[in-house]
């Protein structure tokens, strides 16, 4: 029995495992940072013997109340992966399995890896409305890549997706991926009607050094990237000076910022009602784009969530707060569940890498309904 953690985005830490009756693991923390809860592992064993494994410590992790109701989720091929019932107690996740292989992946959610990642890239300029563009390096010196999709003009809006600024959400990524699929789909009406009216950038990866050194929250350095977009710098945070700058050279009239959340097992998103120049006309837009999300799929919903901002109160250094006082346009937090969304919940997969998927490709069309508003 072996269990091993050395590929990209791999994090497990084996305290005892050579029963596989009593398999004990911890999770690594993110480096230079106390942040942890992202876990990805393969383990390699008998087949049709039951393991029993036990991830502890997790009343210390950065999302305690994350692990209650959580289901880990599993996958042999590393494609297609499920949940295997789970238990939380006294900072303890236990679950069992009987594996119908020799090897299995177990991971916190379904992985998107950096190999995927520069293959959705390398894809998307293939299709002739992208442009791959490189903005810069990331401290372990990967590329900061952006797609910019349609043809400028001064009377298109400019539209902004960022995803992944927290690495361990990859529901964000595989959100993203839907959502180009639909964009580059030269025979999709909400596309067309979108880059006949816009010009979409899109990040689907902020933090690829984070990604690939499985970490829940932090870069190379261990900085919460959704806190510098203040004061970014290159020294700390080269990933958000890099997109801040170009968001800048090209204008932004609308921003999406995709994450995931941990406790709370639905779709919701979280506006700018806190920043200091919210008016009548964001909040005009905000309801336009909710209403027209909610008619277009029922995955998403805006009663749980986070509570909003009181005036004037917004955190400033976070992505979309930031943008949206920096540019006077509509920015939206979207958050996904790493749990199940429970009004349609689903037990033998949860919230899903799949459900991810569709669920990007479903914003496109909300988009449609306020892209003649944002500017």
């Amino acid at each position: 029995m072996k269990i091993s953690s050395n590929f990209d985005s791999g994090n497990i830490k084996v305290i005892e495992a050579t029963d596989p009756l009593n398999i004990q693991l911890e999770i690594n923390k993110d480096h230079q940072s106390e942040f942890y809860q992202w876990f990805h592992f393969r383990l390699e064993t008998t087949p049709y013997q039951l393991h029993k494994l036990n991830i502890n410590e997790l009343d210390k992790s950065a999302y305690p109340d994350g692990w209650e109701g959580y289901q880990a989720v599993a996958s042999y091929d590393r494609q297609t992966w499920f949940r295997v019932p789970s238990n939380y107690e006294n900072g303890t996740l236990s679950f069992e399995i009987e594996p119908e292989c020799g090897s299995v992946y177990f991971a916190y959610f379904a992985p998107y890896s950096y190999d995927r990642h520069l293959d959705l890239l390398s894809w998307a300029q293939s299709q002739g409305a992208c442009q791959l563009i490189t903005l810069g390096e990331t401290l372990d010196g990967r590329d900061m890549s952006v797609l910019k999709i349609g043809e400028p003009s001064e009377d298109k809006k400019n539209i902004w997706i960022t995803a992944r600024q927290h690495p361990g959400e990859t529901m964000a990524q595989w959100y993203v991926e839907g959502l180009l699929h639909k964009l580059l789909d030269d025979e999709d009406p909400h596309a067309a009607a979108l880059l006949s009216k816009a010009v979409f950038y899109v990040v689907p990866n902020m933090n690829p050094d984070g990604s690939a050194r499985g970490h829940l929250r932090t870069n190379a350095k261990g900085v919460n990237l959704n806190r510098e977009w203040q004061t970014p710098s290159m020294e700390n945070s080269p990933e958000v000076y890099l997109v801040l700058n170009k968001m800048r050279e090209a204008g932004l009239d609308m921003h999406l910022d995709i994450h995931g959340d941990e406790a709370i097992p639905y779709n919701f998103i979280a506006g700018s009602e806190g920043i200091p120049s919210y008016d009548a006309r964001l909040k005009g837009l905000e309801d336009s784009f909710k209403a027209a999300l909610l008619t277009i799929t029922p995955e998403f919903q805006d009663e749980h969530g986070y509570p909003k901002d009181e005036p004037g109160q917004a955190n400033l250094t976070v992505g979309s707060s930031a943008t949206a006082e920096e540019f006077k346009a509509l920015t939206y937090t979207i958050e996904m569940p790493f749990k199940d969304n429970n009004d349609l919940p689903d037990p033998d997969y949860g919230w899903s890498d799949r459900r991810s998927y569709q669920f990007g490709q479903d914003t496109l069309a909300a988009i449609v309904n306020v892209v003649d508003n944002l500017r």
